[in-house]
């Protein structure tokens, strides 16, 4: 007797390509959907120990990835599986539209090539990010974790969209702390790296600034190997804050006197630069929460002012 879909094990209903990726909560294959051909994203993820069943935080999760998944530049989350492995626990598969590369191998081809990224794809690519951040927030949810490698690109069309979102807060448990796999603090806002417990929006804005300048010039803008090293890395940069530019910043949890350094212009790390640019950079890059730029005022920011935004301002798909 035939299955129907429904009860069709995932093996079976995909066959897998090869492994493209193992993250901290789990592996991620190129796989081909054999009833239709279609190539997708795989992701495996196994649920918490004790768990009876799908937790309901992680069905929680699901259901925001699938409305935030209705936005062109958030990845699709087009299904989702459930399966045993071969201990007997609970398996999820993800099912993900398959994107053949993201920001980080594509700033990496340049860096091979001794070429910059053209100004006119850098400013695609800046407002695509603001415009999937926006819609996050504008629906009340941080990505928390945003990095040129969980930026998914086509290519061919330059069309940017952002993965992993939401997945840190389903999985709370990552299945075991991969020590050759380095948790990447490039591009952690300064609040978080100081310990502070309540955040905001604004915790993206910081990270969408670091990518901005590492579009740019091809070179990660704060490449610290330690929370401290980090912060000493921002600090240097931007000046060592104080209550004066940051009003409470010396209660935060992991404050402690700091060497100081005064403030260098923007222009000595991303010289080439236009000065919209560097205005918008340096919104991004304000050590105040409260004063950095939202999302939704960056895609309006003189910057993007030239960028045929009519392209990306592609209606939002029907739930």
């Amino acid at each position: 007797m035939e299955k129907s879909a429904s009860t069709m094990s995932v093996m079976e209903a995909f066959e897998k390509l090869e492994k493209v990726g193992e993250g901290t909560y789990g592996k991620v294959y190129r796989a081909r959907e054999r009833a239709t051909g279609m190539v997708v994203a795989l992701k495996k993820t196994r649920l918490h120990e004790d768990d009876e069943g799908v937790p309901p935080t992680t069905l929680r999760e699901i259901s925001i990835l699938r409305m935030l998944s209705r936005d062109p530049h958030i990845v699709r989350l087009m299904d989702v599986k459930q399966g045993q492995n071969k201990e007997g626990k609970t398996v999820l598969y993800l099912v993900f539209e398959y994107m053949d590369t993201d920001l980080k191998k594509f700033i990496r081809s340049f860096k091979q090539t001794g070429e910059f990224i053209p100004v006119n794809i850098v400013k695609t690519l800046m407002f695509q990010l603001c415009k999937g951040v926006a819609f996050c927030h504008g629906h009340g949810i941080l990505h928390r974790d945003l990095k040129p490698h969980n930026l998914l690109m086509d290519r061919k069309t330059m069309m940017l969209k952002i993965a992993d979102l939401g997945l840190a807060r389903a999985f709370t448990l990552p299945i075991k702390k991969y020590t050759h796999e380095i948790l990447t603090l490039w591009y952690r806002a300064p609040e978080v790296l100081l310990g502070a417990t309540h955040y905001s929006t604004a915790v993206d804005m910081w990270s969408v600034g670091c990518i901005f300048a590492e579009l740019v010039t091809k070179q990660a803008l704060f490449p610290g190997d330690s929370e401290l090293q980090q912060l000493l890395h921002i600090f240097r940069l931007l000046g060592t804050p104080n209550e004066e530019m940051w009003p409470g910043v010396s209660k935060l949890l992991n404050w402690h006197e700091y060497p100081q350094w005064s403030r260098k212009g923007l222009l000595t790390v991303v010289p080439n630069l236009e000065e919209a640019g560097l205005d918008l950079l340096a919104q991004m890059l304000q050590y105040d929460p409260s004063k950095r730029i939202s999302a939704k005022k960056a895609m309006e920011h003189p910057y993007f002012e030239h960028l045929n935004k009519a392209v990306h301002m592609i209606n939002v798909m029907p739930a």
